[in-house]
């Protein structure tokens, strides 16, 4: 076992959980109480994960509700990071993603690479499902800021004739293609900078280094392929109006509505 579970374990977790919500303070970043509860909610959350999974890998219908249930709390994060109360469509998150995580995991079920199993299916679709929610926020966030500020930019567009979608586009998307940074550097830094969660994983399950390598890139190429689907349909939503964030004294109609 990597790690005694005992007292001295959680001592140390709560250490350096303090440790980092007081940096955030110290350095005045406005999200130290936000960094404890993150820490709190996450403990929470994988002690009844834990307790959960062992009981769903059993049957293959709640196996699936638990998968959908892993996608609302995905949708319903993204979609708020992306645009907050009381802005308008943070529902759209479910589109990206959905269009980036559900032909992957179709496509490896399908194939037989993941058995409809709960000890293989529920990891691998977690994590996709994770990569394709910062992909979305990434995106999502990018795209409207820069809107926000050259939403000028857009109105001379729109001046010169281009389509609504169009001039929004020309704008946002260099910004949404920084979402795709994260993923890639992970991929190209493998080995070398970090050794992944999925490797390490193998590994300590007793499977040889060559067969941990191979998962771990079956894992990295599959999370490229879903954040880029992601990331281009929110975009795309972004530029059509349909993830909207209001500006200041609005109540729902921001921006991007304003030239449909």
């Amino acid at each position: 076992m990597l790690l005694d579970v005992n007292a001295t374990f959680a001592a140390v977790l709560a250490v350096l959980l303090a440790a980092a919500a007081g940096v955030v303070a110290l350095a005045r970043l406005g999200r130290a109480r936000d960094t404890l509860l993150a820490g709190a909610r996450a403990a929470v959350q994988l002690v009844a994960v834990s307790l959960v999974i062992g009981w769903v890998v059993r049957s293959v219908p709640l196996l699936f509700c638990f998968l959908a249930l892993m996608y609302a709390v995905a949708v319903r994060t993204a979609g708020r990071r992306v645009v907050p109360a009381p802005g308008r469509g943070w529902w759209w998150a479910a589109v990206p993603i959905a269009a980036g995580v559900l032909p992957v995991v179709l496509a490896f079920v399908l194939t037989g690479l993941v058995p409809v199993k709960g000890i293989t299916l529920v990891p691998v679709t977690g994590i996709l499902v994770g990569g394709a929610l910062t992909a979305t926020v990434l995106a999502g966030r990018r795209a409207l800021d820069e809107l926000e500020g050259r939403w000028g930019e857009v109105e001379a567009g729109l001046a010169l004739g281009l389509l609504a979608r169009e001039a929004r586009l020309e704008v946002a998307r260099k910004a949404a293609a920084d979402a795709l940074l994260p993923g890639m550097d992970q991929t190209r830094t493998v080995g070398l900078v970090t050794l992944p969660g999925a490797f390490v994983g193998m590994l300590l399950g007793g499977a040889s280094p060559l067969h941990a390598g191979a998962v771990q890139l079956f894992v990295l190429i599959a999370l490229l392929a879903v954040q880029a689907v992601a990331a281009a349909t929110v975009l795309e939503l972004v530029a059509r109006g349909r993830i909207v964030r209001p500006r200041a004294g609005e109540t729902g109609e921001g921006p991007v509505t304003a030239a449909r």
